[in-house]
Order: C-alpha cells, then structure tokens, then sequence
C-alpha cells in the first residue's frame, strides 16, 4: 500500500535533509559483509555518526519484528515434483485464451493475472528476505538481540529449518498453464536472495546466529549457485539483455562472492561492464529491451535498480560499473538522466500502461545519489518523493 503523496514528500524531505546534514566520522568498527550496501558506510553509521539512520533503522526494525515467519511449504498447490519443498509460481502476464479456453494460456504483457496470487512462495520469499535484512541491519546498529533473534528465525524457516526449507532451485517458477511446467523467465522473481545474504552478514556476531547457521546456509547457497550457474534455465537467464538478465547476474556475482569465488564474481562483472551495459543503453540512455514493454518506465527503471545494485557488489572488487568500458559512451548515468525529467507533472512519452509508477525510479536515485553525491539526484529523491527505509539511507550516503 502506497502512502499518500503529503506523507511521501515529508518523508522524502526528512530524508534528503538527513543525507545533506549528517556527516560520517572516520572512526568506525569493522565492516559488516554485505554486499548490496557500502559496508565501510554501514561502520561508521553504526560507530555512531548518523543517529537518525539509527533511528530509522530501530523504527523498520521494529515493524518487521511482527514479521511472521512462513516457509516455502505453506502453499496449496504442489509443483509436478511432488515436492512442496520446490519453489512453485505461476506466470503473472499470461491468462487463458478466450478463443481456446482449454488451450495454452496467452500473453497478455504488463496485466497481471490474479490467479499469480494464488500462489504464495514468491510473496513469502519477499516478506523473508526483506524482514531479516530489516531486522538485521538493526540488530547490527545497535547491537540488540531481539533484532537478530528475529531475523534467525524467519531465515532458519525459509532456508534451514529441513521441514520447511526450500530446495535450492527455481525449476517451476512463473510457469504457464498449457505451455510448460516452469521457465528460466521465473528466475527474476527470486532477484531479493542478496538480502538474504546481506542479511547473514550483518548477524554476524549474535548470539542468535550460530555456526551451525552459517555453515548451513553455505551450503544452501554453494547448492543454489551451482543450480544457478549450470542449469539450463539459469544460463538462459544470465543470457537475456534486459532486466532478467541483469537482476540473475546481480544473483550470481553476489553469491560467488558469497562463497569466495571471487574470480566467478569478477568475470560476471566485467562482462556487465564490457557487454552488458553497452548493449542494453543507447546513446540518449534509453533501454531498448525495456522500452519494447507496456510499462517501459517501470521496467527502465527495474533495470537501472539492477545495474546500480551490480555497481555497489562491484565496488570492493575495483571495479567501477558507473564509468563505461569506452570513454563517453552511454552508461548508468546516461540512463538514469533520462529517466530524471518525467516525473507526476512531466508524463513519460512511452508506452505505460500502468499509472503512478513515476517512484519506481527511486531504488536506483538512492544508489546514484551515494556514488556521485550529486544535488540533482538527491533533488530527485525529493521531488519522486521517494520513501526511505534504513537500508536506502545507507545506500544514499554512499562512501
């Protein structure tokens, strides 16, 4: 549910003035591992340098402690596994075919069937992910145990715990009635797993987070990313030049890392760098493959979140996604310009069929805002009115 557009713009004010009144002291404790935020950023704010970031992340923390923990079992269906452990989802813009209406199911882009909601581990899995990475950045800053307790627990449901764990793949996601049982398109649906981790790292050190835990959800992820990296499906992904598969090679280099594969990681990103964001923005920044969709600003912006996401786990590695493999040519910047002037009053001039989606630009405005530092993009998250968690005002204040 979307706040209302007062509440958006105090809350998007309050934030920008956060970020251009809260300096970062050079006094900090070690950083945490993580991977979609600037951990040296993450140690100075909790070192005690911005206590209004603090302060937002006790308030997140403190909602996402009435998180429930679900598991992946609870749904009703069953995949044609058998296994209610595998991830199980219907494709969202197909519905039946009138004309056949025993037949294949038909595209219909960017209208989303209600029976998607039917199914339930897609939903579940964000609500996890999401919640621990809250109430782990919280447990992190201010050191309480509640915060981690609860994280541990919805981690330990959805991914350990062995009555309730999921399988470590994504054969069934997002399959379409009549056509198949599962397609690599479904593999953007699990684009929150780096929370996941970044979650695992910001535990570290707690009580609540044992060992046992850790090594547990190694071994998770070391099943998951061979799944990811060999499977049929997750090459076909990784090899898509849109927002798919951007958002699967943000999953791939984060776990390599993950798992200390960091030469995995590396070539995953040079080739973003080299191949992936030349071909995916022209030279007035706009996103070809993305602008082929009925809502090609949501989904330009759905992309960019992707590349500046793959920018940030790029960063400790040395490698700058923000400056183009060739010197003047179009990059993320370039891109994210030509998002910047269309806004509520400023209509997008491209297909967008669905309204009111002028904020889906705000998840990359936080990002480039805390690399470049630049007023135009902290402006921005001002006039998109741009809702802050803990974890964007961290990403926003950048190194």
């Amino acid at each position: 549910m979307f706040a209302s557009n007062t509440v958006r713009r105090a809350v998007s004010f309050s934030f920008v003035m956060l970020l251009c009144t809260s300096p970062l002291f050079a006094q900090r404790p070690a950083p945490p591992r993580v991977f979609e935020m600037n951990a040296f950023t993450l140690a100075k704010v909790k070192a005690g340098s911005n206590k209004e970031i603090i302060a937002l992340a006790i308030r997140d923390g403190d909602k996402a402690l009435k998180a429930e923990p679900h598991s992946i079992i609870e749904k009703k269906q069953t995949p044609p596994s058998g296994d209610k452990h595998d991830w199980y989802s219907q494709a969202g813009y197909w519905w039946a075919d009138p004309t056949n209406p025993n037949g294949p199911y038909i595209r219909h882009d960017g209208v989303k069937n209600p029976e998607k909601g039917n199914f339930t581990d897609e939903e579940y899995f964000n609500h996890t992910v999401k919640s621990a990475r809250t109430l782990a950045l919280a447990y992190y800053l201010t050191g309480n145990e509640k915060y981690a307790a609860h994280a541990a627990l919805l981690l330990e449901t959805w991914f350990l715990n062995p009555a309730t764990a999921m399988n470590p793949n994504l054969n069934f996601a997002q399959f379409v009635p009549g056509k198949n049982t599962g397609r690599a398109a479904g593999i953007v649906a699990a684009r929150q797993m780096p929370q996941a981790l970044d979650a695992i790292g910001l535990l570290a050190g707690s009580s609540s987070w044992t060992a046992a835990d850790d090594a547990g959800m190694k071994k998770w992820f070391t099943a998951y990313y061979t799944w990811l990296t060999t499977s049929d499906a997750g090459k076909e992904e990784a090899g898509h030049p849109n927002n798919h598969g951007s958002w699967c090679q943000a999953q791939v280099a984060s776990i390599a890392l993950f798992l200390g594969k960091a030469e995995d990681a590396r070539q995953t990103l040079i080739f973003v760098r080299d191949h992936r964001i030349p071909n995916e923005i022209d030279d007035k920044g706009l996103q070809k493959y993305e602008l082929a969709r009925t809502k090609s600003f949501s989904y330009s912006a759905l992309n960019l979140h992707a590349l500046t996401v793959l920018a940030t786990i790029a960063q400790p590695l040395g490698i700058d996604l923000y400056k183009p493999a060739k010197p003047g040519a179009p990059g993320i910047l370039t891109a994210i310009d030509a998002l910047l002037p269309y806004d509520a009053q400023h209509p997008w001039p491209h297909e967008q069929i669905e309204k009111n989606r002028e904020d889906s630009v705000c998840p990359a405005l936080y990002y480039i805002a805390g690399y470049t530092h630049d007023a135009k993009y902290t402006d921005g998250i001002k006039r998109f009115a741009c809702e802050a968690s803990a974890e964007d005002a961290v990403v926003a204040l950048g190194n």
